[in-house]
């Protein structure tokens, strides 16, 4: 009897241990799907704000396709059109025009230059009225009429073609007035057939000439 009651005294604790892992095992594994239940409600909480921040929109971020456009008409649109039309015509005149005067510079403007150039280098003009010298083609305060030059174009019997031009000289003491003719020879050169200066100041003066043609 003795001894049977050491058996059963020594199978309590054996059985008590037995129970205590088993009831620590529960735990843990309780524990452990609480841990990963909690884990995985804060990772669909965070998904979840990810989201609603990326809807929240930046409203200096909008397309600019949804500003609404102003729609033309199509009298704005002919007006648009007719103004860059005119803006090139102006455009292409005015480039016309610089091209004509450097390329094809006109006859009576290039008898003009070797004319002024003629003169601007006489001593006896320079004495008179000083330097520099200027010249302008007419008494004006108008600045196209003051570059029109005076002209006469003509063909002799000879088909020799003939220039003549006028134009007024100033120069810082007086001024006066150059008349010039001057002729194509037969190397297509120009020629002087003369080149005189009538000085109106100071006065008494008697005119100045400068070039005249002597036959070879």
């Amino acid at each position: 009897m003795h001894q049977v009651r050491q058996g059963v005294l020594g199978f309590q604790p054996a059985f008590q241990l037995g129970e205590i892992n088993r009831a620590t095992t529960a735990t843990s594994h309780c524990f452990a799907r609480s841990l990963a239940s909690k884990a995985s409600k804060a990772e669909k909480a965070s998904e979840q704000d990810k989201k609603d921040i990326s809807k929240v929109e930046d409203p200096f971020d909008a397309p600019t396709y949804n500003i609404p456009e102003k729609p033309v008409t199509f009298t704005e649109g002919a007006s648009y059109s007719l103004i860059i039309l005119a803006g090139l015509g102006v455009a292409l005149a005015a480039g016309y025009a610089v091209f004509k005067e450097l390329i094809f510079q006109p006859k009576e403007y290039k008898i003009y230059g070797k004319a002024l150039d003629k003169v601007q280098n006489d001593s006896r003009v320079r004495i008179r009225i000083g330097a520099p010298i200027t010249g302008y083609g007419q008494e004006s305060r108008n600045r196209a009429a003051r570059q029109q030059i005076p002209k006469r174009i003509w063909t002799d019997e000879n088909g020799v073609e003939h220039v003549e031009v006028n134009f007024y000289i100033r120069g810082p003491h007086g001024h006066g007035k150059v008349f010039t003719e001057m002729f194509m020879d037969e190397d297509k050169q120009w020629k002087f057939t003369y080149l005189f200066v009538e000085i109106r100041s100071p006065p008494g003066v008697d005119p100045i000439l400068v070039e005249s043609y002597v036959p070879a």
